[in-house]
């Protein structure tokens, strides 16, 4: 009986974990990771959802704004069985678009005023994250695992 919650719960069952590269260039488009699932008990993943995710911030203090943007997002549904005894590596190939704003298409296309861009957008604390998250779907399982991490793009 016990044994059912802790599988239903997900106690005890896949576990992800993300190899990504040290940098990702923006102009590149794509981003090429592994995913390594890992188990206690036997356990069958039917689906992996991989999602990269800008958060955009900008603004000081009280008045800071952040926003978050899916920049992109693939499912791979394949049946993976996972065993207790090996971890299993799922490749990916992620393909994203970025988001421009209209100052960050200024300080690229004039070379005059792209110094001046860059001071206000320092000036007004505008930043840009970026991380990639994973989750899975797991048979007989309510909580999915789920895993983030934080991708430095340059």
């Amino acid at each position: 009986m016990f044994g059912k919650v802790k599988k239903w719960l997900g106690i005890e069952g896949v576990k992800l974990e993300l190899i990504l590269p040290e940098e990702v260039a923006l102009s590149s488009g794509i981003v090429d990771g592994k995913i390594v699932l890992m188990s206690m008990n036997n356990q069958v993943v039917t689906k992996l959802n991989v999602k990269m995710i800008e958060q955009y911030s900008r603004g000081r203090r009280k008045e800071k704004l952040t926003d978050e943007y899916t920049l992109g997002e693939e499912s791979i549904a394949q049946r993976i069985e996972v065993s207790q005894e090996t971890p299993v590596e799922i490749d990916f190939s992620l393909p994203f678009k970025t988001n421009k704003s209209e100052m960050d298409k200024m300080e690229e296309s004039n070379l005059l005023l792209g110094g001046a861009v860059k001071a206000a957008k320092w000036l007004r604390g505008v930043k840009s994250t970026y991380r990639i998250e994973v989750k899975a779907e797991v048979e007989d399982t309510m909580l999915n695992p789920f895993v983030k991490k934080s991708l430095q793009v340059v």
